[in-house]
């Protein structure tokens, strides 16, 4: 009998021909307490269903869609899931998540995954319920916007139907490439792309059953409380004013990237700000699906409609790209969503496009810094993969780079293919760390660690031992609200948080969870993901930031400079791997793959 908030088992779909074929793989309760569900469970999948080495975009390559044991319960921003597969942009471990409906009705189709792999004959969408699955050809949804291919799924399956969909980037495999539902996206590392490679359009779920909590009214009791904390002052911000908050702080602090991480100040900055748009612009207020928060701010676009915007979407398509003009970010955006295209990565990429033309390397006179309609017709060369530009910058920086040469690499925003989000690392060391081991690349959201450098806790000029602590902190708290799942936005709202979340973890499955534990899943999770990416061919050399952030100083606008060295990293990163108790090259060593569930 499986824990409570589990079904104990994945459902494993073969896609080929016309037909989908779907068999159990059972579940045991060793893995399910070890990796939690969401990210953690994703990664130990992975191991287990992807054969070393393939190619990402090949049919034998697999994609998970990964539930967790919160998942249907009444706690605050748990109806999300995680999207886990090898990235074919970055040729490691990708996963991403997302909060929607989807979550609540793939959960109770009866498992804690869904797992695809194949490649249908034709174009299709995959339907998985109660009854099993099947394959659906669906070429009247070729091209399509997501939002539009979700519209026109339900009008032909019906409304109980939950829809994940891919854009025209995904079926034409851009590499970074984004899965929708409900206006969210499964951003990063090419998901998108994973599933246009299998020629499925869409995915749909259904509910079919339902899933016991251990303690029904202990839950009910945490459910409430934990509503009532995240309508305090740690989620205020985002009430207020979303992520995009965020811009104008960063701004005067010189941590926000601008032309193409050249500087770390922009001038138009505040024609972009939360603080101005809200004023100017803003039409509603929204929340994911079982949120209290509610974060997502929506703004009105010029000549009609509106748009939701966020932090991340502004940084790599504004300043990154030298544009100020709101209604050009809006749009480029809009762009984004319509194709299905990550935006950091789109952003980065062509930011780094822009100085290579900038150099004489690139030979399209028109992408300047700070054109928005140049920034416009740069995503729709992409969305197309249009011979040429959109060709190469479909690859993504990393490897556009490697094909123009001439130096390029070195000023590509990415670590590990995958570019890099809104925070300068030179003014940002504990941040710089986390960018640097991160096993999805250049992220975020799986190591925070910029709180640290933001707090005051350390020296964000002067990168040392307490950064190393503080990046590990923050990646294993991310480990672990990634796995059960909830959203990050609640991290401020708990004071014990490893204890909190055991309480929450133990109330839900009625295992007997204690923070020490938690802390031990955190670490496994992190390892795990690293000993996948070693498994694939990654080595210590990927743990290191673009050569521009530790050649060239970045000027404040204080008149000093922030420098952080090649060495100065190297020592951050070498207690890093003694610290998270790996070799000296960074691995995991293979008397510990017993202590993953791995196979040596």
């Amino acid at each position: 009998m499986a824990p409570g908030g589990f079904f104990g088992r994945a459902l494993i779909v073969d896609v080929g021909d016309d037909a989908a074929t779907g068999e159990t793989c059972e579940l045991d309760e060793r893995v399910l307490r070890a990796y939690l569900g969401g990210v953690g469970l994703g990664t130990w999948l992975l191991h287990r269903f992807a054969p070393p080495r393939v190619d990402p975009l090949a049919p034998e390559a697999p994609l998970a869609f990964v539930f967790s044991s919160l998942v249907g319960t009444p706690l605050t921003t748990s109806a999300k899931f995680a999207v886990v597969a090898k990235s074919p942009l970055t040729g490691l471990l990708t996963d991403a998540l997302a909060s929607s409906q989807f979550a609540i009705a793939g959960k109770l189709t009866g498992h804690d995954a869904i797992l695809i792999r194949g490649r249908a004959a034709r174009l299709s969408v995959l339907l998985v319920d109660g009854d099993g699955v099947r394959l659906e050809p669906a070429p009247e949804l070729a091209g399509l916007p997501a939002a539009d291919a979700e519209t026109r799924a339900r009008q032909r399956f019906g409304r109980g139907w939950r829809t994940a969909a891919i854009g025209p980037a995904g079926e034409r495999q851009v590499r970074y490439a984004t899965i929708s539902h409900d206006g969210r996206h499964a951003g990063r590392g090419g998901l998108g792309a994973v599933l246009g490679a299998k020629n499925i359009k869409a995915v749909l779920v259904r509910s079919a059953t339902k899933v016991a909590v251990a303690d029904q009214a202990g839950v009910l009791a945490a459910a409430k409380d934990l509503r009532r904390r995240s309508f305090g002052p740690a989620t205020a911000k985002y009430r207020e004013l979303g992520t995009l908050a965020n811009l104008l702080a960063f701004n005067a602090v010189s941590t926000l990237p601008t032309r193409n991480f050249t500087a770390a100040t922009f001038a138009g900055a505040p024609r972009l700000a939360a603080e101005e748009l809200h004023e100017l612009r803003g039409v509603a207020r929204n929340s994911c699906a079982s949120c209290s928060i509610g974060c997502e701010h929506i703004y009105s676009r010029k000549g009609g409609g509106s748009q939701r915007m966020e932090y991340e979407n502004v940084f790599a398509l504004g300043p990154l790209c030298g544009v100020s003009d709101p209604d050009d970010v809006f749009a480029a955006s809009a762009k984004c969503d319509e194709l299905g295209l990550d935006t950091i990565s789109a952003g980065g990429t062509i930011a780094w496009a822009m100085e290579c033309v900038e150099r004489g390397l690139i030979d399209e006179p028109w992408l300047n810094f700070g054109d928005g309609a140049a920034l416009l017709r740069a995503l729709e060369a992409i969305g197309a993969r249009a011979e040429g530009l959109g060709e190469l910058l479909a690859q993504g920086s990393r490897r556009a780079a490697g094909i123009v040469g001439h130096g390029s690499l070195g000023f590509a925003p990415q670590v590990k293919g995958l570019e890099l989000p809104g925070y300068e690392p030179r003014s940002l060391q504990s941040m710089a760390l986390g960018l640097a081991v991160n096993a999805r690349g250049a992220d975020h959201n799986r190591s925070g660690a910029y709180e640290a450098d933001l707090s005051g806790e350390v020296n964000r000029f002067r990168g040392g031992t307490a950064h190393v602590g503080a990046a590990i902190g923050t990646e294993d708290r991310a480990a672990v609200m990634d796995s059960m799942i909830l959203c990050k936005f609640l991290r401020g709202v708990f004071e014990d948080p490893f204890a909190e979340w055991a309480t929450l973890l133990s109330l839900v499955t009625g295992w007997s969870v204690d923070s020490a534990e938690l802390r031990a899943t955190a670490a496994r999770i992190v390892r795990a993901k690293r000993a996948f990416n070693q498994r694939e061919g990654a080595t210590a050399k990927d743990d290191t930031l673009p050569p521009r952030m530790l050649e060239t100083p970045l000027e404040l606008a204080s008149g000093r400079a922030a420098t952080l060295t090649g060495e100065q990293l190297q020592a951050m990163v070498d207690s890093y791997y003694v610290a998270r108790g790996l070799d000296e090259e960074g691995r995991v060593r293979a008397s510990d793959l017993p202590e993953l569930l791995l196979d040596a």
